[in-house]
C-alpha cells in the first residue's frame, strides 16, 4: 500500500486563511496593519522570484509588504544602516534579509544587527539560544512547518522515534530542537553518519533535509514512518528538461512509508505560511495585544 500524501499546499493554504483573519482583527485593535519589510541585495534571479511571492502572499494576508532593493555592489555598512533603521520603524514587526547575500557581505553580521523581535526568520542567535533554553522567540520557518504537519499527521509526537538527517543551523538543529521539545527522542544524523541506512530505519518520523537528491532510500524507512522531506534539488529529466526531487527516493519510500511529504507541494508552501505567522506573531507580542499563538 502506498503512502497517504502529506499536503502541505493545502495545510498552508488553511494557515493563510487563519492568518488573513488575525491580522484583521490585529488592524482593527492597533489602528495598523502589521508590517514585514524584506531586503534585496542583487539581482540574483532566484531570490527575485522568492521576494516576490513573499511580497505577494503578504498582501494577501492583510498585512503591509516592505520591499527594500538595494545594488549588489552595496556595502556591508550600508545594508547595517538599513536593517538599523527598519529595526527602529514602529511600523516593521518582521525584518528579513533575503540570502545568499553577494559575496563581500557577511551574512552572520548583517542577521546579528537585526532586532531579535523583529527577525521572524529565526536566524539571529540569540532566537538560536531562546530555542535552546525553552525561552520565548522566533524559530526557523521550515522546521517550524515540519512540525505544524507532523502535529497534524500524528498528533501527540511524545515517546515517537525521529531521525533528522542533516544539521544546518536553519533546518536541522532547530528541527531537532523543536521535536526534543515536543517530547519525541531524537537523533541527529547527517551525510557522515556511520550505518546512516541502519539509524533511519529504526526511525518513527525522518525528517530529511541534507540537500542531497534521493539519498535515503525506500529500504532505509521503517514500514509506516512517517517522512519529511525538506530537499529541493534540481536534477535532469528523462525527458531532456530539469525537475525538482526531494532528498527522499520518492518512489521507493512511498511503498514503505505510512506517509510522505511529495516535492514539490510538501514542505516548501509551509515556509512562506510560516514566515507570515512570525510576522503576525511579531506584531501582536509589539503591542501588547493578546493572542493565542497555538491557535497560528
Amino acid at each position: 500500500m502506498s503512502a497517504a500524501l502529506i499536503d502541505g499546499k493545502a495545510f498552508a493554504e488553511g494557515l493563510r486563511q487563519k492568518i488573513a483573519k488575525f491580522a484583521g482583527e490585529f488592524e482593527a485593535k492597533a489602528g495598523r496593519k502589521a508590517g514585514l519589510a524584506v531586503v534585496l541585495v542583487g539581482e540574483d534571479p532566484a531570490s527575485q522570484v522568492y521576494v516576490r511571492s513573499k511580497g505577494k502572499a503578504t498582501l494577501a494576508a492583510g498585512m503591509n509588504s516592505l520591499e527594500y532593493k538595494m545594488p549588489a555592489d552595496s556595502t556591508e555598512e550600508a545594508l547595517i544602516a538599513k536593517v538599523k533603521e527598519l529595526n527602529a520603524d514602529p511600523a516593521v514587526d518582521g525584518i528579513l534579509v533575503q540570502l545568499p547575500l553577494p559575496k563581500g557581505l557577511d551574512e552572520q553580521a548583517v542577521i546579528s544587527t537585526i532586532d531579535p523581535d523583529k527577525d521572524v526568520d529565526g536566524f539571529h542567535i540569540i532566537n538560536a539560544g531562546r530555542l535552546s533554553v525553552g525561552q520565548k522567540g522566533f524559530v526557523p520557518c521550515t522546521p517550524l512547518g515540519c512540525l505544524m504537519l507532523l502535529k497534524d499527521r500524528l498528533g501527540d509526537l511524545s515517546g515517537k522515534d525521529a531521525v533528522v538527517i542533516g544539521r544546518s543551523n536553519i533546518v536541522g538543529k532547530p528541527m531537532a530542537q523543536l521535536l526534543t521539545d515536543a517530547n519525541a527522542t531524537v537523533t541527529i544524523a547527517h551525510s557522515r553518519t556511520a550505518n546512516l541506512p541502519e539509524v533511519v530505519k529504526r526511525a518513527d518520523i525522518v525528517v530529511a533535509a541534507v540537500g542531497r537528491p534521493e539519498m535515503v532510500k525506500g529500504d532505509w524507512i521503517k514500514p509506516g514512518a512517517t517522512v519529511i522531506d525538506v530537499g529541493i534539488n534540481r536534477v535532469d529529466g528523462e525527458d531532456g528538461k530539469t525537475k525538482l526531487v526531494g532528498d527522499v527516493d520518492f518512489d521507493s519510500a512511498r511503498e514503505v512509508a505510512g506517509a510522505i511529504t511529495p516535492v514539490p507541494g510538501g514542505v516548501g508552501p509551509m515556509t512562506i505560511a510560516v514566515l507570515l505567522r512570525n510576522a503576525l506573531v511579531s506584531a501582536y507580542r509589539r503591542e501588547n495585544i493578546a493572542l493565542d499563538e497555538d491557535a497560528l
